[in-house]
Formats: structure tokens, sequence, C-alpha cells
């Protein structure tokens, strides 16, 4: 089947790459080409997005930093990895919404090489608490496509199910919009949760939770995936300069700090959402002008 598509640079081909999308759909072969051809396609049509497609590339590795993704260490009960997303945490003056997702895709190549991780899958947790109207504006309908098109139809990992909690109304509002595009599988995957815990821990179990989803382990610690994937370069940050980001380097140093160990900035108890200011919200630009 690869022969007949002379237009995809098929890159590799070896038989544990190609056991992955196998695995990805159940070994159902014509569904599994079709994802192996979207996959490189999605690398020949972003060119841009992996230049530099590595943990030590500035807006990556930030975004790595800032737990983008993060990874617990416990699998769920059916040995799916918890990945999980605080929305707030994001920098908008040091990285972009799509090194976030160039670091989620490169974080997924690493973990996909684990056998187990193809067969199980992945289950996602994204809080939202805090997360304001302002960053919501920049979810704009060609980045959400560029992220549904990565995650959804370009990569060969299965994704259980994708929980959003503690969610305010925009965002509830922007899922709406995007909802048609979404494959019905993938709908019927989306839970949305707000500030109900409760319902959360019927899917996944507390015990295996941090505090921030109403668990009872420790508050997460952002640097944990991120040191694991740039092991010793984690507190290297030679690579960018405070110019490029528009931060001082007095900031910089301070943000950066290896001392201080960075949480999320989810709200421990549920129900405590960040309320806009109202002159705020007035000098926004409404949601639905992102079409």
């Amino acid at each position: 089947m690869v022969i007949t598509r002379p237009d995809i640079g098929f890159l590799r081909t070896d038989d544990a790459f190609i056991l992955r999308f196998l695995r990805a759909r159940k070994f159902q072969h014509f569904e599994a080409f079709r994802l192996l051809a979207q996959y490189f396609e999605y690398r020949q049509q972003n060119l841009d997005m992996f230049k530099s497609f590595k943990a030590t590339d500035p807006g990556i590795k930030q975004a790595l930093k800032d737990g983008f993704p993060g990874g617990l260490a416990n699998l769920d009960h059916y040995g799916r990895k918890i990945l999980v997303l605080f929305a707030a945490n994001w920098d908008q003056s040091r990285y972009t919404l799509v090194d976030i997702l160039r670091a989620i895709l490169l974080s997924l190549e690493a973990m996909i090489e684990d056998p187990e991780l193809q067969v199980n899958g992945f289950v996602l947790i994204i809080d939202w608490s805090n997360f304001t109207f302002k960053q919501a504006s920049k979810l704009t309908p060609s980045m959400l496509r560029l992220a549904i098109e990565g995650l959804q139809d370009s990569f060969p990992a299965r994704f259980g199910g994708i929980h959003f909690v503690n969610q305010p109304w925009y965002i509830h509002a922007l899922y709406t919009v995007i909802r048609p595009f979404l494959k019905e599988k993938t709908r019927k995957r989306i839970f949305l949760h707000g500030n109900n815990l409760n319902s959360l821990h019927q899917l996944i179990h507390p015990e295996i939770l941090p505090s921030e989803f109403g668990g009872m382990l420790p508050p997460y610690d952002m640097g944990t995936w991120a040191r694991t994937l740039l092991d010793h370069e984690y507190d290297d940050d030679s690579e960018f300069s405070a110019d490029s980001y528009n931060t001082s380097s007095k900031d910089t140093e301070k943000d950066l700090s290896p001392k201080s160990m960075k949480r999320s900035q989810s709200v421990v108890d549920p129900g405590v959402l960040k309320r806009m200011d109202k002159n705020e919200e007035e000098n926004m630009q409404p949601l639905l002008s992102l079409d």
C-alpha cells in the first residue's frame, strides 16, 4: 500500500514503526495505512512545526517546563497513561500555542515507544481553572484545526477519554463550535465535568489523582515529565535569550529557578473559578468573532 502513494515521503516503514499504527486502528490494515499516510502528510504540510522538533527547542522546552503536557506516575485501571494539562499555565510571552502543540506531539512520540501504551492508550485531563477570556481568544479556528488534525487524524495514539474540568462558559461555547469537526468516536469520549469532580472520579479513581483534581496524591509538579524528557538539560537555559521572549533576564532567572518547584494554577476546591473583571470582559474580543 505504501507504493500506491508516491506523493508521500514515508520516512519510516520498519515493522516496529508500522505496528503502532496497526495497534492504533485495531489491526484494520486499511485504516492503519490511512493513519500512516496522514501522519506523514501532516508533517509535510506543516514543515515549520517540525523544523526544530526536539525537546531543547526554546519554545518546546518552555512549554514542557510549564507542564504541557504533564504525565501522572500511575496508570489508570485500564493501563492507560494519564496526561494532564493546566491551561492557565500558558505563558503567552514565552511561547505560542503552536509550541504547546509541538511539545504535546513530541511527548507522545516518546511515550508511544512503549508497546503497552500503543495497546492501552491514553487519557487526557484538561483543567481550565483561571484560564482567562483573553487566553481563550487565542484559540482561533485555524489553531484548533491544526490541533485536531495533528492529534485526532494523524497520530497513532488511542485516547480513551478527554476530560474537561473547571471549564468556564467560553470554553464550553468554544467546544460547541469545534464539536462538528470531531469524529463521533472522539465526541463520545469527551466529558465536560465542570466543577463536579465526583463525575471525574467515577471514571478515574481519586487514589491516583493529584489534589488539583480532588485526588489523594500531593499537588502535581509541573516539571516531572520535562525532567524525564530533557534530563540534564532541564536546568540549562542558555539556548534562549530574554529578548526573544520579551522578558528581562532578571525575571527569566526568577521564573526558571530550579529552587522553586512549579505547581499548577488550578484551584483545589471545586467550584472556585476566577471571575473576569467587568472592564476586562468588555475590552476583550467576543468569542464568536473568532469565526
